[in-house]
């Protein structure tokens, strides 16, 4: 079985990478290509490599990247203007507003695609997208951006040879859409599992997970000289987080890696706590760093744990400090894998007991790197995406 994993990038992660390493712009594919899985942001190649582990051909296509999709293109003869990836990150609508829409994201997606703010790949960009179906033939595409590749070009792909189509989804999906294109649906979320199959769409829960080559590949450890650490995204989707931390802040010297997002107020704490953006490599460096790591899930997520840094920080066997999850001991056995926070006091009570108790704290987090390592890699996910596409 021949299979395609379609994916999309930050635009400040492109402008990053790109910007590191002059001239990688005007490299061959492969070259590109090797520089953008070699940076380790995101799943990388993680998926297609342990397709190809398990006897199927796979390759990965960045689809929002035009620097590196033009150069696919001229290799293969096709004409294409001279462009570059988006850099266009900020948010076009006032602070107060994306707070107050966020709950209604999934319904108003539809109108945000037509005027613009939402992502959306140009002409170019779909048909060298399609010259490259066509080119690789896959059995099988797993598409892991609905947003750029939205249903309606879903349906063009499936005309190419007829491949079984997963769509993976982490979010709430949007409303409108016409999903049945799809073989399976794939999420981490329950609740977004059964919203597909009240539609009559066969869906399944499928975690994210993390990379055991990521070990490997990563510098030598550095020295454990952040007490408390937050990696991550904040933003008008994350009220609670945004609440937590700035407790944190209040109380210890909080580490933030990752970007804020615009609207957050001047008065804020987490201005002083912002170290910088944490790009693959230094992303997992930083959480290394850490003798405690936070993590709060996305407000939409709801009752249900599952977001990729409950297995990234586990991974590289830094202490992770929950937030409570009905379904959290699933995936981490609650105190005994990773620690747990029901409040915000009780998150502030875990933070003064776990730093005041090295032995417990990397006992935690050695058992929690354990169950990563054994239970949720890349290894078995793509395992379990081959059994359910094999029963389709």
């Amino acid at each position: 079985m021949r299979i395609l994993v379609l994916n999309a990038d930050y635009p400040r992660f492109l402008a990053w990478l790109y910007r590191g390493q002059p001239g990688l712009e005007n490299a061959p594919y492969a070259a590109q290509m090797a520089a953008r899985n070699a940076s380790l942001f995101g799943s990388a190649d993680f998926y297609s490599k342990n397709f190809t582990a398990w006897g199927h051909p796979a390759a990965e296509i960045h689809v929002n990247n035009a620097w590196l999709q033009a150069a696919w293109a001229r290799e293969h003869g096709m004409a294409v203007a001279v462009t570059q990836p988006s850099t266009n990150t900020g948010n076009k609508l006032p602070a107060w507003l994306l707070q107050a829409i966020a709950p209604f994201k999934p319904m108003l997606r539809p109108l945000a695609r037509k005027i613009g703010l939402s992502p959306k790949l140009d002409a170019q960009a779909e048909a060298i997208l399609v010259a490259q179906i066509e080119d690789f033939r896959p059995d099988l595409v797993l598409n892991q951006d609905t947003f750029h590749i939205d249903t309606a070009l879903m349906r063009r792909i499936k005309g190419i040879g007829k491949p079984i189509l997963v769509g993976q989804i982490g979010i709430s999906p949007t409303r409108g859409e016409d999903w049945s294109v799809y073989d399976l649906l794939i999420s981490q979320l329950a609740a977004t599992v059964n919203y597909f199959r009240g539609l009559g769409v066969r869906a399944e829960v499928s975690h994210l997970a993390f990379e055991r080559g990521v070990i490997d590949a990563l510098p030598a450890a550095p020295a454990t000289d952040i007490d408390v650490s937050f990696v991550g995204t904040v933003s008008a989707d994350h009220q609670q987080r945004i609440a937590l931390l700035e407790a944190v802040a209040d109380r210890y010297t909080l580490k933030l890696f990752g970007n804020i997002a615009p609207g957050l107020p001047a008065s804020s704490p987490l201005h002083r706590c912002f170290q910088s953006e944490a790009w693959g490599v230094d992303m997992y460096q930083a959480l290394r760093r850490s003798r405690i790591t936070l993590n709060s899930h996305i407000d939409m997520a709801g009752r249900e744990a599952g977001n990729v840094r409950l297995f990234e920080a586990t991974g590289v066997g830094t202490f992770l400090l929950t937030d409570f999850k009905d379904n959290l001991h699933t995936l981490l056995e609650p105190d005994r894998e990773v620690a747990v926070w029901r409040s915000v006091e009780d998150c502030i009570a875990k933070i003064e007991r776990y730093l005041n108790d090295d032995a417990a704290r990397q006992e935690i987090a050695a058992a929690g790197q354990r169950r990563t390592l054994a239970a949720h890699s890349y290894r078995e996910r793509t395992k379990h995406i081959l059994a359910s596409a094999q029963e389709l």
